[in-house]
């Protein structure tokens, strides 16, 4: 045996020694006892979970969770996709499920398949290491391992259950169970990144899972089709799958109101510190299933020197309010900023973009315009549409009132009630053109602020779908709007003399 088989074996003892220890059984339980508690058990899925797998399931399940075991359990002909983030527990869970389903007598074979062959074989180990010396499972249903059947990547249990590891595109023919086919095909980590930015591959990859895999399962016969998996394309096995299924259970690291979806397992703190790590591309495919791709309107930015501000004929600081006074991690983001149109350039100067008060909002004005420190005209313009009126008249004039008493600065903010077409349309119309030609510039200066690093993000992960926010580019898409105004009206007239009509059209007299 070669040293590295050697570790390999010693690993999974050590493995199932854990389980073992894990799973102690009462010696003063009666046969009876262990029967009347099995049955027990089994009226109630999640108790059953907790009871025979107490070292995987450490944490309280959360809602989410405890939903998707009921409804999968409870439906024998079912066809479902868990798009679950990363550390929620989708592949443990699942294992969980088909497990209470084989060992109860509900499901007869099962074949799990993945990307590859060897992942099929990791993601089955934990179901084969269980089976053998889990002591809890041999107490409560007997002994599993049987003789001569079982290999790391198919195995039958001394109750003929039928486990089989598969790599996608390998044939499934042969998974018959005597005569039985396959009642749970678990497809688990299916899709790779690489596979889904091939169009081709992807689509024999589907055709693969249509055509051999899928058929395998009986037509008369109740069969559990269970995707797990995140969203790492728009196009991918996963999406699909999950447009044919009865159930696409999708949830994130974080829920709608910027809170996670299991507090008892990952804090707010954990789950910040991880995200800090990676870049926003990343978090976004990995913990909130939303496969956004960088430069797919904006390629990449400029970034160069500001002129001075004297040299600027005026700037506008243009903000875009989110109402809500939330500070929750999934809120709109407010925004402000300082804008200005210089020798053909259209410069994005200072600014803020984060989410905050109303009252934060309003003192950003304040600070963009002690920043220009009086070096050039600064028009102040905040977007005010039919919608946001109420706000602008209940609340922002009222705070705008106060703000300036308690500074003692005269500072007036021009509403915005323009009417404007599709956002996303408006952002790639007037300002990716501009970029496009460089001549759309970010401020070098402020690349490190951390408000400039969101904008710089919204505009490189900006989508027409709006997939991910675009508050920023909105709001340097409304500014531009105003310096564009501005410009206009306070270009010198145009004086048209008789002479001159006369020499353009001809047939005046």
């Amino acid at each position: 045996m070669k040293q590295t088989d050697r570790d390999a074996l010693r690993e999974w003892e050590q493995f199932k020694d854990d389980i073992r220890r894990a799973t102690p059984v009462d010696p003063d339980m009666s046969p009876a006892d262990i029967e009347r508690h099995r049955a027990e058990l089994e009226k109630k899925p999640v108790e059953w979970m907790r009871f025979f797998f107490p070292a995987y399931a450490k944490y309280a399940f959360a809602k989410f969770q405890v939903k998707a075991i009921i409804r999968l359990i409870k439906n024998g002909e079912w066809y479902e996709v868990l798009s679950w983030s990363r550390e929620l527990a989708k592949s443990t869970i699942c294992m969980f499920i088909v497990l209470n389903l084989t060992l109860t007598g509900k499901k007869k074979n099962v074949l799990l398949t993945s990307n590859n062959k060897d992942n099929a074989v990791r993601l089955l180990a934990p179901y084969r290491a269980n089976l053998e010396a889990n002591g809890r499972i041999k107490a409560y249903y007997g002994i599993q391992q049987s003789v001569g059947n079982w290999a790391e990547d198919e195995f039958i249990t001394r109750d003929g259950v039928a486990f089989r590891a598969l790599g996608a595109g390998q044939s499934p023919r042969g998974s018959r169970n005597e005569a039985i086919r396959p009642d749970v095909l678990l497809m688990d980590d299916f899709d790779t990144d690489e596979e889904c930015r091939n169009p081709d591959i992807l689509n024999k990859k589907w055709d693969w899972f249509e055509k051999a895999l899928y058929p395998t399962r009986s037509t008369s016969e109740p069969t559990l089709v269970l995707w797990c998996g995140n969203i790492i394309a728009r196009d991918c096995c996963i999406t699909r799958a999950g447009a044919k299924a009865d159930h696409w259970d999708i949830v994130n690291i974080r829920d709608s109101e910027g809170k996670s979806t299991w507090p008892e397992k990952n804090t707010e703190e954990d789950i910040d510190r991880v995200l800090s790590k990676i870049g926003t591309k990343a978090a976004q495919g990995e913990y909130f299933n939303n496969p956004v791709t960088e430069g797919e309107i904006f390629t990449e930015l400029t970034w160069g020197k500001v002129p001075s501000l004297k040299q600027f004929q005026f700037l506008v600081a243009y903000g875009d309010p989110a109402p809500s006074e939330k500070v929750s991690k999934q809120s709109s983001t407010k925004a402000a900023w300082l804008c200005g149109w210089y020798k053909d350039k259209f410069y994005v100067i200072k600014g803020f973009l984060d989410r905050g008060l109303n009252s934060d909002f309003i003192d950003w004005y304040f600070l963009l315009n002690e920043y220009v420190k009086g070096q050039t005209v600064v028009y102040n313009y905040v977007e005010n549409n039919s919608l946001q009126d109420p706000f602008f008249q209940q609340v922002f004039k009222p705070l705008l009132a106060k703000k300036r008493q308690e500074k003692g600065i005269e500072l007036s903010i021009t509403a915005d009630s323009d009417k404007k077409t599709d956002k996303a349309t408006r952002i790639e119309a007037n300002l990716e053109p501009l970029n496009r030609e460089n001549r759309l510039v970010l401020n070098i200066d402020e690349k490190d602020n951390p408000h400039m690093k969101r904008l710089a993000d919204q505009f490189l992960l900006f989508t027409l779908s709006l997939k991910f926010p675009a508050d920023g580019p909105d709001c340097v898409e409304g500014g531009l709007r105003i310096v564009r105004k501005k410009v206009g009206q306070l270009a010198p007239p145009v004086v048209v003399t008789t002479a001159d009509m006369r020499r353009l059209n001809k047939h005046r007299i």
